[in-house]
């Protein structure tokens, strides 16, 4: 969803943070709004680094739902790249959910994983992210 990101970026003229620890580096964009930072290689030292700088006006797309946890708790907003924004009211059960499926795992048990991305995903990831920012936007005007 990166592209998409960046369009709305470029179209609001906001600026975007890419963070990323150096095992596995992310290739920017030669866009002028968009910032590259490379982080530790510690667990979560990327999370951290975003966790630790986040506000209220702004926006986190992430599929990690401790991350998306961690902006909630500092007034910040998330959203998932299938267009699921994350909540106060649903992260909750989302992280319960999360820890069923490490213990299947632990145990052997199959869990699945994310369905691929399909067009309606990314029509309803547009959407969401068009509500997040602007929500985000309202916040620092």
């Amino acid at each position: 969803m990166r592209e998409e990101v960046y369009r709305v970026a470029d179209r609001l003229g906001l600026q975007v943070f890419l963070v990323a620890n150096g095992a596995r580096p992310i290739r920017p964009p030669n866009r002028p709004n968009v910032r590259m930072v490379t982080v530790g290689d510690e667990a979560d030292a990327a999370d951290d680094w975003i966790a630790e700088r986040i506000t209220a006006a702004d926006v986190c797309v992430t599929a990690d739902i401790p991350l998306a946890a961690r902006c909630l708790a500092r007034s910040a907003r998330a959203l998932a790249s299938n267009g699921k924004v994350w909540t106060t009211d649903n992260i909750g059960n989302a992280l319960a959910g999360r820890e069923v499926a490490r213990h299947m795992r632990e145990v052997g048990l199959p869990t699945g994983g994310p369905p691929p991305l399909s067009k309606q995903d990314r029509s309803r990831f547009l959407s969401a992210l068009d509500v997040v920012v602007q929500a985000a936007r309202r916040v620092s005007a």
